[in-house]
């Protein structure tokens, strides 16, 4: 606020008179037609679950092409497009999406955009504004761009959630998470370099395959079967490294070049990464609805949808648990119940807005489950994400005296070599 006066002081000391605002961009739909023929981009976030989500809405009929994972010059397109106050997600997300438009591979005339909305007080709800901003700087404002949305803050004729894509969505982020856990846990320690990956790879293309229909039933099997493969693996089962984990803003905790492949980067100094689930942000979305409800003054009907919501993610994701629980190598997930209740002593459930309590809840499941190192990707200028993961730190380790945890920015300048000394020092 001080500074926003001084501005104000500082103009008014000048002269400076101000322009008019500019007319609201217009909202490009996108049509049933248009589904036919359009590639739809969508920037890339996690690269293990978004493959899976790419053959989901290819087999609804949408032809969806995720966008590069390893591509640094998203950051410096990104930075023309994007006012540099924004947070570093809505940097990286716009520049590849820009860069992908102005690439030359696409027919621009038959090109749509898709990014998932939180509706929250969050910029990543400000994605869409950003990215139409930056489509009308390049004259491209004729390009539909498709808001996946629960609350369903803009309407699509062409672009529907349907019972079949919504199925076959939630199996592809569990099968998604499965492979984090098993993927990660193991190949630290593989007895045969790269054995951990081809593996992963030979699962990966029987579940695009399943994925097309989408049977529960296939779904259980695949399921038993890759924690079954991964449990028998063959590893140095004598080596003890030490577990870090990784939590923080949602893009820059999964997207690799956002935290420069940080689960690479760990295991090269020889620690074993530890990633939380992505399915549980969704199921803390979801989980606010109640704190809402019976605080805020939320409708007792969105209150009951979420209920639903999770009751039906846990039914997808108990063969899961079940198959975890039998391993020898393996631990089952946590409900986001439990997670609340981990959380609640150190921070209100009240704080909803970014990745909110959750992050607290995720420090605290994985100093409970062995990874007291943890290491907590925060972009700059995100300020849900200092509150409650830089802010309690110092709470965690006052409870937690063994707790190990550094907070590393991460922002279009920032120095790759301190946040890997820093990372080290950790």
């Amino acid at each position: 606020i001080r500074s926003l006066l001084a501005a104000i002081k500082e103009r008014d000391k000048n002269n400076i008179t101000i322009k008019k605002p500019q007319k609201r961009i217009p909202r490009v739909i996108f049509t049933k037609e248009m589904k036919k023929n359009h590639t739809i981009l969508c920037p890339q976030m996690s690269p293990i679950h978004f493959e899976l989500l790419q053959r989901v809405f290819k087999y609804s009929g949408y032809n969806i092409e995720i966008l590069p994972d390893k591509d640094k010059n998203c950051i410096d397109i990104g930075l023309k497009y994007v006012n540099n106050d924004a947070c570093y997600p809505a940097v990286i997300t716009v520049g590849q999406i820009m860069e992908a438009l102005l690439s030359g591979k696409y027919d621009l005339n038959n090109t749509s955009v898709v990014i998932s909305q939180t509706g929250g007080g969050c910029r990543a709800s400000n994605y869409i504004g950003f990215i139409r901003k930056a489509l009308k700087k390049a004259n491209l404002e004729h390009i539909p761009v498709i808001s996946v949305s629960p609350s369903g803050l803009e309407k699509n004729p062409g672009f529907k959630i349907t019972p079949s894509l919504l199925n076959k969505a939630i199996q592809g982020i569990l099968y998604g998470d499965l492979f984090m856990r098993v993927l990660y846990k193991t190949r630290p320690y593989e007895i045969e370099l790269g054995s951990a990956n081809k593996l992963h790879q030979y699962f990966k293309d029987i579940v695009y395959k399943d994925l097309e229909r989408g049977n529960i039933f296939k779904f259980k099997e695949n399921v038993n079967n890759i924690v079954k493969a991964f449990d028998e693996l063959p590893i140095h089962e004598e080596i003890n490294k030490p577990r870090v984990g990784v939590v923080g803003e949602i893009l820059v905790k999964y997207h690799p070049v956002a935290n420069n492949d940080i689960v690479n980067l760990l295991e090269k100094e020889g620690a074993e990464a530890v990633v939380p689930d992505l399915i549980d942000f969704f199921m803390y979305s979801m989980y606010n609805s109640n704190f809402k409800y019976e605080k805020l003054g939320g409708k007792a009907s969105s209150n009951n949808i979420s209920k639903i919501g999770i009751k039906i993610v846990e039914m997808y994701r108990s063969p899961i648990n079940e198959a975890l629980a039998k391993s020898k190598r393996f631990s089952p997930t946590i409900s986001i119940d439990k997670l609340a209740e981990m959380a609640e002593p150190i921070v209100s459930i009240g704080n909803q807005t970014g990745e909110g309590w959750f992050l607290t809840a995720e420090m605290v499941e994985l100093i409970h489950s062995g990874a007291p190192n943890i290491v907590c990707t925060q972009p700059f200028a995100c300020l849900p994400n200092h509150v409650t993961g830089k802010g309690i730190i110092k709470t965690l380790k006052n409870k937690y005296p063994l707790s190990n945890i550094v907070a590393i920015d991460y922002d279009p300048v920032a120095s790759e070599v301190n946040q890997l000394n820093r990372i080290k020092l950790m």
